[in-house]
């Protein structure tokens, strides 16, 4: 990994994660990335996402790799009291940047604010659950009942589609960063810890209806319907050219529409059918409504070129487009090879990879960490570092079970 940059927005804080899967880690990374050293909080052998794909050919999880760089790694046999007052004394050990939780594990009472504010008063719990009575849900059972699944994919499908990409778990987790950074602020100026509850549930319901999606059923009385890969509200639309490629194009303003039909040669056209259905493309509803009949007027223009024919016309325009390509062929472009925001990563037990750091840059920096621990690599250290605990005092927690070891 190249130096990291010396601004660290964050250093000085100290962020206690007991976590596992996709929105608590995310937020301990970005917290990381920007500075706080975050100590990931595991039971012994490791959470449910220890070995969750992809992996490796000798089983290793890049997934969980990716998540968790950076930060330091604890287990402790958290279903015993020992263990459990373990975890209660490194999150509520004295230090101004302590004391901070953050948490999607449920159902503990130990590990309440309540519990955690009786040997700390100033601290700051972030508790992210799946339903916001707290009940269990994931990314993928709150967008079947948020609604989007029936919007996704082609209307022709007939039921719903899932996204492959778990939107509400990353939404979450940078939710969860922000929070914390929040509460730290609030904590400086009053010297008061906070509660934080973050609901997976609440963050989907909460960004649907920033988008419209729920206010339209409110105010119009309508539901969205599927569009396929259409763009909804004005125009866009994938293309197949005349060597197989596909191209999602999007005409967004009256000069990208302008363009489009001046680079495919449909201005006639085009224009005669303003004419004869006494519409305006240059506005984003007729674009919308009449967006079958532009299909298939432009689309005769891309089969007849090829992919590079294609790129050229439109990279000399206004037109928004990109090609549609897999992740190999991304990562063959050499395009994260000439992106500030990667930079070379030697990853134990995993191998060298170009990782990214955090997509903000600070004064033309991008803030990144380095590989992630092993699991329970600085349970020993941290015990040491945080609670002043003696190697013997150590040695008897390991051997009697209470805290785990480093996993090779």
């Amino acid at each position: 990994m190249t130096e990291l940059p010396g601004i660290r927005p964050l250093a000085g804080l100290r962020v206690v994660e007991v976590s596992s899967f996709v929105a608590a880690p995310l937020c301990g990374l970005t917290l990381s990335q920007l500075g706080a050293e975050v100590i990931r909080i595991d039971p012994v052998g490791g959470a449910g996402d220890k070995n969750r794909w992809p992996v490796t050919d000798a089983g290793e999880s890049i997934y969980w790799a990716g998540l968790n760089r950076g930060k330091r790694s604890v287990t402790c046999d958290l279903r015993s009291p020992d263990g459990r007052e373990i975890v209660q004394r490194l999150v509520t050990a004295p230090g101004d940047g302590g004391g901070i939780l953050v948490t999607n594990a449920g159902g503990r009472d130990w590990l309440g604010h309540n519990a955690l504010r009786e040997l700390r008063d100033d601290v700051i719990t972030l508790r992210i659950t799946g339903k916001r009575d707290g009940g269990a849900a994931v990314d993928y059972t709150v967008n079947a009942a948020t609604g989007f699944p029936l919007i996704t994919g082609s209307p022709e499908h007939g039921g719903p589609a899932n996204h492959v990409l778990p939107a509400w778990d990353v939404a979450c987790g940078l939710y969860a960063a922000l929070a914390i950074a929040a509460a730290v602020r609030h904590r400086e100026s009053t010297g008061q810890g906070t509660a934080i509850d973050l609901p997976l549930e609440d963050v989907a319901l909460a960004i649907s209806g920033h988008l419209g999606y729920l206010t339209e059923v409110q105010i119009n009385g309508v539901e969205r319907e599927a569009t396929g890969n259409a763009v909804y509200g004005t125009y866009g639309k994938d293309f197949r050219t005349s060597d197989g490629a596909r191209f999602m194009v999007v005409a967004l303003t009256p000069r990208h529409m302008r363009d489009l039909v001046r680079i495919t040669g449909r201005t006639e056209v085009v224009s005669a059918l303003e004419s004869t259905l006494g519409v305006d493309f240059s506005t984003d509803a007729d674009r919308y409504r009449h967006r079958a009949l532009l299909d298939a007027v432009f689309a005769t223009w891309f089969a007849e070129h090829t992919a590079a024919e294609v790129d050229a016309a439109l990279s000399d325009s206004s037109v928004l487009f990109d090609r549609y390509r897999g992740f190999a062929e991304l990562v063959g472009s050499g395009e994260l090879e000439a992106n500030p925001l990667f930079a070379a990563l030697d990853q134990p037990r995993i191998g060298t990879y170009l990782a990214a750091g955090l997509p903000a840059a600070f004064d033309g920096r991008h803030l990144s960490t380095g590989p992630a621990p092993a699991l329970g690599a600085d349970g020993a250290d941290v015990m040491r570092d945080l609670l002043g605990a003696q190697q013997h005092e150590i040695d008897n927690l390991i051997e009697r079970g209470y805290l785990g070891e480093a996993q090779r």
